[in-house]
């Protein structure tokens, strides 16, 4: 994997407020929003392949930071619904190096970020995922990858995920995403797609199949977060 930098070797230590966004503890010496011990747990993890079971159909090879849970859970809540959007600097180096891994050796690569509804867009004052795949982009380039990001789709609206089982996933997913009136850009090198959380892998899918229908077929995909399922006992 090639040397990205430390990830918080450039980024100052700040005194904010609102305390640390992994463990909502007020303490000293914050950096980019995390506290020391925080920091650590997240420089710990490392990218490696996750799969929901059962995969569904169409879904490229997905590469994760690490599970759904402790500091990087609560850094992407705080993220995506209490409006901490700096957090979108840090939560891009990391997904950088995840990006890394799924792309494989260093060479051109085109990042395409599942776009969110104009709802959900409105409710989070901007596309979260479109911040995150700018600065992942900025970190890889920084690290002389040659990167893109591309936005081909538009996502319609659909109904809550949370409300719904692994069949009603995949049936709102399928119908979730359009190609943009412009048409597609040819892609530049690898195509990785761009998530924060995967869970049952139907809304990555599903853009899969929109892109491969457009001539994109994706190399792999890239997130933050993969969802850890539950057995019953």
């Amino acid at each position: 994997m090639p040397d990205l930098g430390g990830l918080w070797s450039d980024l100052a230590d700040l005194v904010l407020p609102a305390g640390c966004a992994g463990c909502a503890q007020r303490v000293p010496g914050l950096r980019q929003d995390f506290c020391p011990r925080c920091v650590g747990e997240l420089e710990s993890l490392r990218p490696a392949p996750t799969r929901p079971d059962p995969t569904p159909p169409d879904l490229p090879p997905c590469v994760a930071l690490g599970p759904y849970a402790g500091a990087l859970r609560e850094g992407l809540l705080a993220y995506k619904e209490r409006g901490r959007h700096g957090l979108a600097r840090p939560l891009g180096a990391l997904l950088a190096e995840v990006v890394a891994v799924a792309a494989g050796p260093a060479g051109p690569v085109t990042l395409v970020p599942v776009p969110d509804t104009a709802r959900a867009a409105r409710a989070r004052y901007g596309d979260h995922l479109d911040r995150l795949a700018r600065h992942a982009a900025a970190r890889l380039r920084a690290a002389g990858w040659p990167v893109r990001v591309l936005r081909p789709l538009r996502a319609l609206p659909r109904p809550d995920s949370v409300a719904l089982d692994s069949a009603g996933r995949a049936a709102a997913a399928d119908a979730a995403f359009r190609l943009r009136r412009s048409g597609a850009v040819p892609p530049a090198g690898s195509v990785v797609l761009l998530d924060d959380i995967v869970t049952t892998g139907a809304t990555l899918a599903a853009v899969s199949r929109v892109l491969h229908s457009a001539g994109m077929t994706p190399k792999g995909a890239a997130v933050l977060a993969a969802t850890q399922k539950r057995r019953h006992q």
